[in-house]
């Protein structure tokens, strides 16, 4: 992996995290919602989808970057659309770009010093 591919990894990475606390935000704003008078379902709405397209923009990134099969691609969506998959989405990915970096500054020093 290049170093654009390990930055496609990075950016997903950072969104998925926010993405999964947005998202339980909303599910606990609309029980709220349901059980008393607060409501803040419109404002925590509006930050999850927000956060959402930028997933799903950084993830169509990232599919095409690192050239992901089907499977792997899928998993990453699915994670996004379950309460807590984010914060799964971002252990792995985290893993991911650190490897990339990784074999991105071996290929970079073995081609210096060759």
């Amino acid at each position: 992996m290049d170093i654009k591919t390990a930055s496609a990894l990075h950016r997903l990475r950072l969104v998925s995290g926010p993405e999964a606390v947005s998202f339980l935000l909303l599910l606990v704003c609309s029980v709220l919602k349901r059980t008393t008078d607060f409501n803040a379902v419109p404002v925590m709405g509006m930050v999850h989808g927000l956060l959402f397209v930028l997933y799903v923009i950084f993830w169509a990134d990232a599919w095409r970057r690192a050239r992901w099969g089907l499977g792997i691609a899928a998993l990453y969506f699915v994670l996004s659309v379950l309460p807590t998959g984010g914060f799964f989405a971002e252990r792995k990915l985290r893993r991911a770009s650190q490897d990339a970096v990784i074999a991105s500054r071996a290929r970079r020093e073995g081609t210096v010093n060759a």
